[in-house]
Order: C-alpha cells, then structure tokens, then sequence
C-alpha cells in the first residue's frame, strides 16, 4: 500500500464531495465540514507533492506529516480529530517499509482509539466513530480470516460505509449536532461520510 497514494486519492475524493459534505452539515452542524476539510486534505496531498515529505518515506512517516498538515490547515474540531486519526496510524506503523495486513489493523485501530480518545466518543453518538469503529472491526475480523491486505482495507470501506449510512435514525449526543437533540434524527452524519470517503480511498489504493 502507498500512503501517498491513498492520501492523494482521500484528498481527492473529499474536493469532489465537499459541497455535498458542507451541505449535510448545515442540516445538524455548523455547515462548513467539507470545505475545511477539503483545506486539509489539499494541504496534506500538497506536503507530499511538494518537499515537505520524500514520497518514498516510509508508509507511517508520510501519514504522519499528513496528520500535521490536516491539522495547520483544518478548522473546527474536524482538523484535529482526523490529524489525530493520521498521525496515530503513521506511529503505529513506525519505520516499517512496507503496509501489511497486520499493519493496516494495527493502524486503523490506533487512529480510532486515538479519535475517541480526543473527542470522547463512542459508537451510537452519531459521529465518525459510527464510521471508523466498524471498519476497525471489520478490518480486524477479515485479518482474523486470513485475509490479505487488500480484502482487509475493503472490508473496512465497506463497514465505514454502512456505518455512516447508520447514522441516520440516530439522536447525536456528542459534537455540535447534539444541540439539536431529538432534530438531529433522520440526518446522516457528514463525520461518518467523510470517514467513509477516507476510507474509500484506503480501499481503492490499497492494491
């Protein structure tokens, strides 16, 4: 797996949907999660174009200077939650050459443990989490199967994706969308979404 690739994919596909992204939050939220981190991710993807970080670093090096541009360039608590996220997968993976399987799960795992640990969430609060948690799970139980690096970063997609779909009929109790109480029902989280995306693009380039 290349961490660039995957960050410059995930940057990618956060600038195709950050209109989609803004507009989900207005709905429960302050309405600017998508163009902040849409700055981030761009910055981040920029850091490893440009000369802040050798594209042929290791995996868990360039994750980490991800995570630092995502937060110098994010507002609001999305900047901190995902370069969290970031720079707790590049520190699990360490100096490692090479992602593997094994690698992938540890990563994921510290990136959510380093997300609830920051924002104090937990699955059902209507958050990224909803996202993250099974795809942790999911990535964790494919690696349990023998599954490969590949199967392993699809599985994580696919229950990021589902999870973010189930947060819909979901009460938030933590974030901005909690203010809102029993309104914030019937919406999707644009946190779980945009996680969803991110690792959407593990997925795609995890080959």
């Amino acid at each position: 797996m290349s961490a660039a690739a995957w960050i410059i994919r995930a940057a990618a596909l956060v600038a195709s949907e950050a209109d989609r992204l803004t507009r989900l939050d207005a709905a429960i939220g302050d309405g600017d999660h998508g163009h902040n981190l849409d700055r981030g991710f761009t910055a981040a993807a920029a850091a490893i174009d440009g000369a802040a970080v050798d594209r042929e670093a290791p995996p868990g090096r360039i994750l980490i200077a991800a995570g630092r541009a995502i937060v110098s360039r994010t507002g609001g608590a999305s900047g901190p939650l995902y370069g969290t996220a970031l720079r707790r997968a590049g520190k699990a993976l360490g100096d490692a050459p090479v992602v593997s399987a094994a690698g992938l799960g540890d990563a994921l795992r510290a990136a959510l443990d380093g997300v609830t640990e920051l924002g104090g969430a937990s699955e059902g609060d209507k958050t990224m989490v909803d996202a993250l948690a099974p795809a942790v799970a999911a990535c964790e139980n494919a690696l349990a199967e023998g599954g490969d690096l590949e199967t392993c970063a699809r599985a994580a997609a696919e229950a990021a994706a589902a999870g973010a779909d189930a947060t819909v009929p979901l009460q938030a109790r933590k974030g901005r969308a909690s203010y809102l109480g029993e309104r914030s029902i019937g919406h999707i989280d644009p946190g779980a979404v945009s996680t969803a995306l991110i690792l959407r693009a593990l997925a795609e380039t995890a080959s």
